[in-house]
C-alpha cells in the first residue's frame, strides 16, 4: 500500500556524489540540507528520507531541493540501493506483510484511549488521547467549537 516514488539517477561530474530526481516534491521551494542523522529531527518527508538514508550507513550527507536529491557517500560506499530507499519513502506496506485489520486497529485505538474518542473533543478536560497528541491544538479547537454549534442547531 502506499505510492512509490519514481526515481531516476542523475549523472554526477564528482565521484561519490549520487544525484536522484524524484516524480514529487519533498520540500516545496526549499531547501534541506543533513550533515548527519540528528539534522534529520522533523516529520517532513524530506527528514524521513534523510533517516532512512542515514540507516543505510552508505551516506555521509543528504541535501533535497524539491524534488532532487543528492547524496554525498561516506568513503568506500557505492551507492547501491539508494533509490529504493527514495522509491519506498511512501509505501507501507510491503508484499507479503500482512495489514492489520481495522478490528486491531480499533481495538488499540480504544486501549490506549480508554474511550476511544478524545474527551477535549466532549468538552472535558481529561488529559489528551494518544491520537489527539498528534492533532495541532488550534484544529482541535475548531472540531470542538463546530460541535458545539452542531448541538445548539440540532437542539434548538
Amino acid at each position: 500500500m502506499g505510492q512509490p516514488v519514481v526515481v531516476v539517477e542523475k549523472p554526477s561530474r564528482r565521484s561519490g556524489l549520487k544525484r536522484y530526481e524524484a516524480n514529487r516534491s519533498l520540500t516545496g521551494m526549499g531547501h534541506e540540507h543533513y550533515v548527519s542523522l540528528d539534522d534529520a529531527y522533523g516529520n517532513r518527508p524530506a527528514d524521513e528520507l534523510a533517516r532512512r538514508l542515514f540507516a543505510t550507513g552508505q551516506v555521509e550527507a543528504v541535501h533535497v531541493f524539491s524534488n532532487m536529491i543528492t547524496v554525498d557517500l561516506a568513503k568506500g560506499a557505492d551507492g547501491g540501493g539508494l533509490d529504493e530507499v527514495i522509491a519506498d519513502l511512501y509505501q507501507y506496506w510491503k508484499p507479503g506483510v500482512e495489514p492489520p485489520s481495522f478490528e486491531d486497529l480499533a481495538a488499540g485505538d480504544d486501549d490506549a484511549a480508554g474511550t476511544g474518542t478524545a474527551p477535549e473533543l466532549e468538552g472535558g478536560d481529561a488529559a489528551l488521547s494518544e491520537a489527539a497528541k498528534r492533532v495541532p491544538a488550534h484544529l482541535l479547537e475548531r472540531s470542538r467549537a463546530a460541535r458545539e454549534r452542531w448541538k445548539a442547531k440540532a437542539a434548538g
